[in-house]
């Protein structure tokens, strides 16, 4: 009979054990949690979000097509009986490349908020640089006429050549300012960079960016 409340004591013991050991499991996972989560807030940094937009250098954003026609001459001289006049006609393809220069931001360009309310997503917010031009490309010029005097007996001059390559890559950057590159450059920047940081859970963010002048 005296052994009974031994072996009731010790039932006892093994539920109160598996008790403590289930809470002390429970609070170690409520606390990684939390500490996760604060972890991920103090992640997001003004410091951290300028190197992360640096890194990203020269975004390009936009690309222009632009396929044109193109007229070159060369005035004739008395002596020559106007012979060495020549006229061509040429049409040219090219494209421009326009997006923003990331290198250029700064701290004072970013700023970070964070919440005091619980579940509130941190505010981030950038001012990028201005678009701009970064490159125009003449990919093809081809020649659809090319007069030389009244005969034709003069070799053509490769200073036409040279002149219409010129002509062209003007009028390709001329084309894609009047189709607005530089406001489609700004705009696509805006949502890649929102993008980016909008891929981390619990940030906002907002950016300005204004378009730059149209021009190499």
């Amino acid at each position: 009979m005296t052994k009974t409340p031994k072996r009731k004591y010790s039932k006892l013991t093994l539920i109160a054990i598996t008790i403590f050991m289930a809470m002390t499991v429970i609070l170690t996972a409520i606390f990684t949690v939390k500490l996760t989560k604060k972890q991920a807030v103090s992640a997001i940094s003004r410091e951290g979000v300028v190197t992360d937009v640096q890194k990203m250098a020269k975004l390009t954003t936009a690309s222009f097509g632009v396929d044109t026609v193109i007229t070159a001459q060369k005035e004739g001289t008395w002596y020559k009986l106007w012979q060495d006049e020549q006229k061509g006609l040429f049409i040219a393809k090219g494209r421009v490349l326009a997006g923003v220069d990331l290198s250029k931001v700064t701290a004072n360009d970013v700023d970070v908020h964070y919440p005091k309310e619980p579940n509130t997503p941190v505010e981030v917010y950038i001012k990028l640089p201005k678009s701009e031009i970064f490159e125009v490309f003449l990919d093809d010029i081809q020649v659809y006429d090319w007069q030389t005097g009244l005969f034709g007996v003069v070799a053509g001059d490769p200073q036409i050549l040279a002149q219409a390559q010129i002509s062209a890559k003007n009028e390709v950057l001329k084309k894609a300012c009047q189709g607005d590159i530089m406001t489609l450059a700004k705009d696509s920047a805006t949502e890649q960079i929102k993008h980016l940081f909008g891929l981390t859970k619990g940030v906002n963010v907002t950016v300005e960016m204004t378009a730059g002048e149209c021009h190499l």
